[in-house]
């Protein structure tokens, strides 16, 4: 059954078209990677399913439902699309406790999450000073402070180094593994190899290809697949 499900969906700002009749589904237990050139259509996507943009035509739905139809949207879905739009002057744990707090969360599941993205350490120091893989990571932990059934991600693996890497790979997996539905655009192919189970490739606002990473995969690279697919939509938007 399908958790996220985006159907015939179109965006324009002004002659810009956006996005041109997407669809696609993202279900239970999965890790959906969604894959594009830069203008592709992966973040107005990502905006228009969490509310932030509103559709010209089409559907984005969560569980049935718009994301401004939910009762508790930061209880059902997770969202991190922006590390740069941290409070510099706050530390990380007063970041965490102001959004616990919107949410009619207790302050002590921003202690939880601190511990689950390995900045406790750093929980005291102003976001100003954090590096941008520590940044992600407490953006991530913001995601999950409602301990969300959904998480939706772009581009999570900017500035994590090698280390960051492999936690973030092991906690998309154990989050799918515990029934959760992950959608996952980025830029990282060998990343989205090692952790998708479903791919959607977008180019200039369409779907090019969507299906399994094995069945997209065989013989050859997703570097290969992803450059063949986009290689008439790449720096033309």
């Amino acid at each position: 059954m399908s958790v996220i499900r985006i159907e015939g969906l179109k965006k324009s700002y002004g002659r810009f078209e956006a996005v041109h009749d997407v669809t696609f589904a993202a279900g239970a237990g999965r890790v959906v990677g969604l894959l594009g050139p830069n203008g592709a259509g992966k973040s107005t996507t990502l905006h228009v399913l969490l509310g932030l943009a509103s559709a010209d035509a089409g559907t984005a739905t969560i569980d049935g439902r718009r994301y401004a139809e939910l009762e508790h949207p930061s209880r059902v879905v997770g969202a991190m699309l922006d590390a740069g739009g941290l409070h510099p002057g706050r530390t990380g744990r007063d970041h965490l406790r102001v959004l616990a707090a919107a949410g009619g969360l207790p302050a002590l599941r921003a202690e939880e999450v601190l511990d689950l993205v390995g900045l406790r350490p750093a929980a005291q120091r102003r976001v100003r000073t954090y590096s941008l893989g520590m940044k992600q990571r407490l953006g991530i932990a913001a995601a999950l402070l409602g301990r969300p059934q959904v998480l939706v991600l772009d581009e999570p693996a900017n500035g994590l180094d090698p280390a960051g890497m492999r936690w973030l790979r092991e906690l998309l997996r154990s989050f799918a593994a515990d029934g959760g539905t992950v959608l996952l655009a980025s830029h990282v192919l060998a990343e989205v190899t090692q952790v998708a189970d479903d791919l959607v490739v977008v180019g200039q606002g369409r779907v090019v290809a969507a299906g399994t990473l094995d069945d997209l995969v065989t013989d050859r690279s997703l570097e290969d697949v992803y450059l063949d697919l986009t290689a008439t939509t790449e720096g033309v938007r």
